[in-house]
């Protein structure tokens, strides 16, 4: 239940990013085209909307599979050997990614006491860095379920169009 909530919120977070970030860029867009005038802050919001996405995204690619890897090495393994290398592998992701959020963390915690705010918008800059150890919380979260996954039935997560592309370039 609590993984489905997750992987529904993790959708709908990255679709409402993608389109406000859309919607706000045409409208800006069109305004400038047809009267000669704009959003000064819709660049602002847009480099953030993507921001936010894109760390959102990235754990969306863990949890489906769909992440760009280069396992070429690892696909040419079989038995313990391919083993080991996807558990390493899913490891340093899981090490990568908390210690990007941990830092993340501080981070935020820095730029809150120092009161910074963004140059258009004016908004909080801490609330703009919450994406990264948000985010990578989330990419970690999701590599531990790949590991966790993959060491009980020995199988990697494969969704999605790039399997698909791989299983038609094999071979």
């Amino acid at each position: 239940m609590f993984h489905r909530i997750l992987d529904r919120l993790e959708e709908w977070l990255i679709l409402s990013f993608m389109a406000a970030a859309t919607l706000v860029t045409f409208v800006s867009v069109a305004l400038r085209y047809l009267f000669g005038t704009g959003f000064t802050w819709s660049t602002e919001l847009t480099i953030y909307l993507f921001i936010w996405m894109a760390k959102f995204g990235a754990a969306y690619g863990v949890r489906t599979g769909i992440h760009v890897g280069v396992d070429y090495v690892v696909n040419k393994l079989e038995g313990a050997g391919r083993r080991v290398m996807v558990t390493i592998g899913l490891g340093l992701g899981v090490l990568f990614t908390g210690v990007v959020a941990f830092l993340g963390g501080r981070w935020v915690v820095f730029i809150h006491g120092t009161g910074q705010v963004s140059p258009d918008l004016e908004w909080p800059m801490w609330i703009i860095y919450l994406a990264i150890p948000l985010g990578s919380g989330l990419m970690c979260y999701r590599f531990i379920q790949a590991l966790v996954g993959f060491l009980r039935t020995g199988e990697t997560v494969s969704a999605g169009p790039a399997h698909e592309l791989r299983e038609e370039i094999k071979p």
